[in-house]
């Protein structure tokens, strides 16, 4: 896959290796001298995020770097980054990283011009009504290929204290351009790459389950798990391009799936990151195959087409969840949540918090609080 493409879905995508070379004219065609480039620590010290500054410098153009979040991201700082972008008198943002990053700069994004307090911009109370100002030029460049944050339009935030998640959501905080180049997801680490894939695999499953009428983003999350049956386990033992560029499309195409809605094994994964920190795509790793469990009995047929995409073959729906747990044990991931540290004490806090969560409602069948005890007991 060496070609590149142009394609819009609706954010103008730019997908191909070499593609990021790119940015430096896009900029200077809009206008745009004073970049402020949102990344992690980790990304920032990696060798191509390093040549892409040194690239846009070199086009005359000066760069602002804002790196200070957290692993799952703070209200705090997002204002940080805005206060940033005001004092180096920057005209745009580009994102550069995984869901993280992307996050905090769409949060970024909002906060430049939106001067209420961050959480009344929640989209869970209404907030999206007072996202009425403009907002600054947004570029986004992915190096994971995991939440699809690249084509999304809300960021998840969490408060400081209670590290309970937020979301900001509006349409406005729509990239103007998507860089999607898989050479800057070679580097990734087996088990990012791994962690990662699963919560692409994730997004596109639950998607696909989720209770509502929306034929376009099915036909999107079914070729989004075949390209991901196709490629994740050779993106994480022996990576090459085309295995990359598939989990790349396969990642931004499960976050245009999940406009239609997510499901009870992301409110099992959420509250894990709240509580213990854990990466998000670990996570759902976990509690995907217990999840799809619980969804089976009633909705075999949406199964049976998801068995096809894995390549399980015809009428195989109910081999999904084996497929899962092997898959996970193939990626060297854990299959239980004892492995990330939890304990049967915690189950009444998670379980809590796991029904507070937005995602299931979405969900195909409703879970109650003795269900969410039940899944983490039975996965613990």
């Amino acid at each position: 896959m060496n070609t590149t493409y142009t394609y819009n879905f609706p954010t103008p995508i730019r997908f191909g290796s070499g593609v990021i070379n790119e940015l430096a004219d896009y900029l200077k065609s809009h206008n745009l001298k004073k970049p402020l480039f949102v990344t992690d620590g980790t990304v920032a010290e990696l060798s191509f995020f390093k040549k892409i500054k040194k690239d846009i410098e070199k086009a005359g153009l000066s760069v602002e770097v804002f790196t200070e979040m957290h692993k799952n991201p703070l209200k705090s700082d997002v204002l940080k980054g805005g206060d940033a972008y005001h004092d180096a008198k920057c005209d745009c943002i580009v994102g550069i990283g995984g869901g993280v990053a992307l996050d905090v700069a769409r949060a970024i994004v909002l906060r430049v011009n939106h001067k209420r307090d961050l959480f009344d911009y929640d989209d869970l109370i209404g907030g999206d009504k007072y996202v009425t100002e403009d907002v600054p030029h947004f570029i986004t460049v992915p190096t994971t290929s995991g939440t699809g944050s690249e084509v999304g339009r809300s960021a998840i935030i969490s408060e400081d204290e209670s590290k309970k998640k937020r979301i900001l959501f509006s349409p406005k905080l729509m990239a103007k351009i998507v860089f999607a180049d898989p050479m800057l997801t070679m580097e990734l680490p087996g088990f990012i790459t791994a962690a990662t894939g699963m919560d692409a695999l994730t997004h596109n499953m639950e998607a696909y389950v989720a209770k509502g009428f929306h034929p376009m983003c099915d036909g999107i999350a079914l070729e989004g798990i075949t390209l991901i049956a196709q490629s994740l386990e050779t993106a994480t033992k022996n990576p090459d391009i085309e295995s990359r560029s598939k989990m790349l499309l396969a990642s931004l195409m499960g976050a245009v799936a999940f406009q239609k809605g997510l499901g009870v094994v992301h409110s099992l994964a959420h509250p894990l990151s709240s509580v213990f920190d854990t990466h998000h795509g670990l996570a759902n790793a976990i509690n995907l195959p217990y999840g799809m469990d619980f969804n089976y009995e009633g909705f075999e047929d949406r199964f049976d087409k998801m068995a096809v995409a894995l390549g399980l073959g015809s009428n195989e729906g109910s081999k999904v969840v084996s497929h899962l747990f092997e898959l996970n044990e193939k990626l060297g991931l854990p299959t239980k949540l004892s492995a990330i540290g939890v304990k049967a004490e915690h189950i009444d806090e998670l379980s809590v918090l796991a029904l507070a969560d937005f995602c299931h409602p979405n969900n195909p069948k409703p879970v109650a609080l003795e269900d969410f005890k039940k899944l983490y007991q039975t996965a613990l």
